[in-house]
């Protein structure tokens, strides 16, 4: 058998990935000496930052790694951390050289989608996060802003909490944010910045209005580092008040995906979120009917809101040369609720529950149109 080189675990150990950037820490700089003298290997790595949060799983990784290349016996993992020179390097990097700008606009690659309603308490949130996961489970790159800066409930739903019941928050690698990942989807919201007293409570209230929600949207879309992302969800406020306007001028390149009940009295508000996007120049892609007729035991029906509203939002938003589809009517369901409360996914952990089949339906819907590239400049260079 052949020596171990340092090369040979340099290459091991360079292809670990760093869990909060997805990318390899051979790529990001954080690999440095190595050394190797019968069969032991001394690795040295730096972590972007003191304290960082996944430096257990990467110096795990990283020994895992040294110690498969043949003929490594023994492995010691030297961890320190990056200069902030290197630091910056690093953030300008991930911008890909650009500072400060927010990637997701016009021309951005990513199909950027707002889940809209009219009203509050239609299961708006609940169809955004297992849209989001079934999205992720077909192997999509997929983001989710929670710009219910409000009534923010995403986290819980897709069970980022900590121990101390409050969801953790973003690692911060200078002026980046690395968004925590659940179920496959990288996820920023306004919950994780804020804390519970002892554990207890309830997460502190946000009381703000149109510039500092502005703002907030703003650094979302901009200090997040989501990476190349494939689909970039919005969970927004009801209505079409301050943070709707806000997304309209930051990103009038985005679908909007309108969440209605059967009820006529949620169906004829909702109309108006999908008529307000229009206006920016977004294009209204199709409409979500939640708590809709669902089947019980006995194999009747109960249509506790009513019926039709789904569609009667659908006909109001078609126009002549665009109509707008009816994507899904969403059942009733118990299961998908215990499963949001859970934060497990109902279209992960019940795939099978009718409400869960309705909303992988979008995401194969969602899945299935290509992003538009026309008039898009494309990163490709001759050579």
């Amino acid at each position: 058998m052949t020596s171990p080189t340092a090369d040979d675990v340099r290459r091991a150990v360079g292809a670990v990935l760093d869990p909060e950037l997805r990318r390899p820490i051979g790529e990001l700089d954080m690999v440095r000496q190595i050394a190797v003298a019968g069969g032991r290997a001394d690795v040295g790595i730096v972590l972007t930052i003191v304290g960082c949060p996944a430096a257990d799983r990467i110096t795990s990784d990283v020994r895992a790694a040294a110690a498969s290349v043949p003929g490594v016996t023994d492995v010691a993992v030297d961890v320190g951390v990056m200069s902030p020179q290197e630091r910056q390097s690093l953030t300008e990097r991930l911008r890909g050289g650009r500072t400060r700008e927010m990637p997701f606009g016009p021309g951005t690659l990513t199909r950027v989608i707002a889940v809209t309603s009219g009203k509050g308490g239609v299961g708006k949130s609940t169809v955004t996060a297992n849209l989001a996961a079934s999205l992720a489970a077909r192997g999509f790159a997929v983001g989710l802003v929670d710009a219910d800066v409000h009534g923010f409930s995403i986290p819980g739903q897709l069970g980022l909490v900590g121990a101390d019941g409050s969801p953790p928050q973003p690692t911060r690698i200078d002026d980046l944010m690395l968004p925590p990942v659940a179920h496959g989807v990288k996820v920023i919201s306004i919950g994780m910045f804020l804390r519970r007293g002892h554990g207890e409570g309830p997460l502190g209230a946000v009381a703000w209005r149109g510039p500092m929600l502005h703002r907030t949207v703003q650094q979302f879309l901009t200090d997040v580092y989501f990476g190349d992302l494939d689909v970039l969800l919005l969970d927004m406020p009801p209505g079409t008040g301050d943070v709707a306007i806000s997304v309209g001028q930051l990103l009038p390149n985005a679908d909007v995906l309108v969440v209605t009940t059967p009820q006529t009295a949620a169906s004829d508000v909702a109309v108006r979120s999908g008529l307000v996007a229009r206006q920016t120049g977004q294009r209204v892609i199709g409409v979500v009917e939640n708590m809709a007729a669902m089947t019980l035991p006995d194999g009747t029906s109960l249509d506790l809101f009513g019926s039709g509203g789904g569609q009667a939002v659908a006909d109001a938003l078609s126009v002549e040369g665009a109509r707008v589809p009816l994507l899904a009517s969403v059942p009733l369901s118990p299961t998908l609720r215990s499963a949001a409360d859970a934060g497990t996914p109902a279209v992960l952990s019940h795939p099978d529950d009718p409400a869960s089949k309705a909303i992988s339906s979008v995401a194969a819907a969602i899945a299935a149109e290509p992003r538009g590239l026309a008039g898009r400049s494309l990163p490709l260079r001759l050579g």
